[in-house]
This record gives C-alpha cells, structure tokens and sequence, in this order.
C-alpha cells in the first residue's frame, strides 16, 4: 500500500502530522501517546513529555543523536526507554507508536488481546499481537519488557500492555499508523458487538477465500480521457473520503467511493493509497469493464460494477467500516432501524448478506439495490447507493447515527421499534420506495 509520500517530508514534520490525526479521532489526549521515527543516520525523532498533543509544532519535536545528544526546545517523551528497547529489537523497523485509545485499553484492563479475525483486512495488516506485563511507566523496566516481549516472536509488531495502552512499530509512520488504526477498529468492533449480541469472527478458510477473490488483476487501458465533468467528480471523491475519514466512518485501510460517469463507465478509490491521503490523480477510472494502466482499484471493485450494471438509477457508491456499524456486521445483532422514523425513511430495512457472499452471488446482492439503498456484508462493510455523492455519504452517516445509538440504547432497556402500521404511514409519507 502507498504510505504518506515522506520522501521530502522531515521525521518532525511526519510525527505532527500523525499525532494530530490521533488526538482528533479520539484516540490519545492531550498528555498521552507518543511517537518516534528512527531516521537513516541513526538519530531519533521523538514526540516532547508535557507538551499539548493538540497543538504540537515540527519546532516542538526533540531529537535524540545516535550518541544519545539530546536536541530540542523540551524533554523528549517518559516513554523514551522502550522506544530505545524497540528499535534495538527490531533494526528493520523505522517508527513507533505508543498510545492509550479506548478501545485497546480496554482490552489492556482485563488482559486480553482482540481478535483480528472480526474484520477480513486486519490480521494482515496487525498481524500477531502480544501482551507485555505491567511495570511503572517511563521506567526501564517497563521497556525491557516490552522489548522480551516482541523478542518472543518476531512477527510481533504489535503489543498491549497490561493496564496501560498499545506500543506499535512499523518500517515508517505511516505503516504504523495503519496498523495502530486497524487495531483499534478491532477493539471497538468487538466491544460494539458485544454490547449489542455476541461477536461473529471469521475461520481461516473464509479469510482464505477473502484473500483469494481481492488479490485478482484487471485488464487495463492506456488513454483515459479527463473531461471537466470527470475532474470534477475527482475532486468531489477526494474530499468525501478525507470527510469520512475525520468522522470515523473510513480508516487508512478501508473505505470506498465510486461515481458513475457515462453507461456503465464509472471512477473509484485504489486498493493501494490509505484513504487519507488520495488525491485526484490516485483516482480510477474504470471504461468498459477496464482500469487505467497501473492503477489498482480498491477491493470492492467487482461489487460495484455490478450495481452500477444492474441499477441504471444509482450513480454513486460509498462503502464503509465505521466501528458502530461493523458491530452490526460483526455480531448476531439485527440493525433494526425501524426504532428511529428518520433513520428508516433514509435506509429502509437493512439487508445483511453473508461473509463472501459479493463473490459467491454478486447478482443477488447488487440487485438488492434495486428497491434497497444499504445492504450489509457480515465482518466486512455496510453498502449504501444513491443518485449522488452527496446523498450516498448521507446514506453512510445516518447508518453510522443509527448504530451508535442502538448501541448506546441496548445497555439501559429494551429496543422498541415502531409498528408496521407506522412504517407504512411513512412510506406513504415520504414516498419511500416509489
């Protein structure tokens, strides 16, 4: 996957980027977490100890010389000692992440490691997880134990601590955001479906199958044609992906969106760009059932040509993975809109497909959208489709409404939805499914 394009990009400047993405999707506050980046000169760039996370500038991070010189207007971070720890354990790694997102210290309460397995991209991209026993933070100790830790097991590049938070490593920091992201989706997707039923988690084999049917190539053409029109639709992508991004609703490696262009010509996100960074000319365009040359479109490539064939109606498609809604799609749970009028006139009743079931019968749930505007694919993403952009992002948003406050509701009493007398009084009401 194409990271954060650091070729001209200083490590300080790299590390504020990454921690003002933390800090404003939740995930660290403004004394905790820290982040460093080991340059090829052997010197590390590290985030500073008491300095507000919100508001960190490329002068405020400190830099610690590979004689040990420390340079910079601060101290550097209390973690410092299992920053050392780490890159000495792992020379090929080039970035750490240390923070405490809710999610993971959840988990870190109650000495468990979440199960990768809930969602199809993340046991690839975390990998195996450990858990590395409690000592005093800051101390030696605490980064000597962590270090045994990732030294158990070389494929380790994550690791929870116990009562404490997540300590990360990556080949640079955009890897390793990813995989702190990913982690993290993991743990709230689990706490959601435990919240609302019991978590479903997929077998080896049906990762196998998920493997097997994204890793397929796509006959190309060379002489795209950029009209106004298309380069418009260009931009309108890009900034509905970073929208999604900032609300939660998409993370680095997850999220799509497609328009369509002319007949069944349509563009689409790539596979290979985080969904951060995708800019006008990472966008696809897709002619004739084929792909500009040397460009790959994102996974869900196949199902939305199909809706696109199947739905003349339908011009754009926007998936998603936000963490309440994968609660749903991980978990026995119904997402039963019916208990919010709103929410029901904008999506209907939700199907939710099987695990793999865009491979195994993807006429079925593209024609779906035919008198359906979402449908749900079990542990992998929520689908919505529109005549527009704008109403399509909607679609996302009111789903993601509707799941946080079924979950939210489930722990207090019992969900009531609204009657099928007053479902019909809506459909005649809105003109719903005319």
């Amino acid at each position: 996957m194409k990271q954060l394009n650091t070729k001209l990009m200083h490590p300080a400047e790299q590390l504020v980027l990454i921690i003002s993405r933390i800090y404003r999707n939740g995930m660290t506050t403004t004394s905790g977490g820290n982040l460093s980046i080991m340059d090829e000169n052997g010197d590390m760039w590290i985030t500073p100890a008491g300095i507000d996370k919100g508001t960190l500038r490329p002068s405020d991070i400190m830099c610690v010389k590979a004689d040990g010189t420390i340079k910079g207007p601060h101290r550097p971070s209390s973690e410092y000692p299992f920053h050392k720890a780490m890159y000495r354990m792992r020379p090929e790694m080039h970035s750490v992440i240390h923070a405490h997102p809710p999610g993971l210290v959840t988990f870190s309460i109650v000495h468990k490691i979440p199960d990768t397995s809930v969602i199809p991209q993340a046991r690839d991209i975390c990998g195996p997880i450990g858990f590395a026993a409690y000592d005093v933070p800051g101390s030696e100790g605490l980064g000597e134990k962590i270090a045994a830790e990732f030294e158990k097991n070389p494929e380790y590049k994550a690791v929870i601590m116990e009562n404490h938070g997540v300590v990360l490593c990556g080949k640079d920091i955009g890897e390793a955001y990813r995989r702190f992201e990913t982690l993290e989706l993991c743990a709230r997707v689990i706490l959601n479906a435990s919240t609302i039923g019991n978590p479903v988690y997929l077998s080896a084999e049906q990762l196998k199958i998920h493997e097997n049917n994204t890793a397929v190539t796509f006959p190309e053409f060379n002489d795209a044609r950029h009209t106004s029109a298309e380069r418009s639709l260009r931009t309108e992508i890009c900034k509905l992906m970073r929208r999604a991004c900032n609300q939660g609703l998409m993370n680095s490696a997850f999220g799509t969106v497609s328009a369509r262009l002319e007949g069944n010509d349509f563009l689409i996100t790539p596979a290979d760009v985080q969904r951060w960074d995708i800019d006008a000319e990472d966008i696809i365009q897709v002619r004739d059932g084929k792909v500009e040359a040397g460009k790959t479109p994102d996974k869900s490539f196949a199902l939305h040509q199909e809706i696109y064939r199947l739905n003349p109606g339908v011009n754009a498609i926007v998936t998603a993975q936000s963490a309440a809604l994968m609660g749903f799609c991980a978990s026995d749970a119904v997402f039963d809109v019916r208990t919010i009028p709103e929410s029901w006139i904008f999506l209907q009743d939700v199907p939710k497909f099987p695990f793999g079931s865009q491979y195994t019968d993807p006429d079925k749930v593209a024609g779906t959208f035919r008198s359906k505007p979402c449908a749900m694919l079990a542990n992998d993403y929520i689908v919505a489709a529109s005549d527009s952009l704008v109403n399509a992002f909607d679609r996302i948003e009111v789903a993601d409404f509707a799941a946080r406050s079924l979950i939210l509701a489930k722990p207090i009493g019992t969900l009531n939805p609204i009657t099928d007398a007053q479902i019909e009084d809506l459909r005649i009401a809105f003109h719903v499914g005319e």
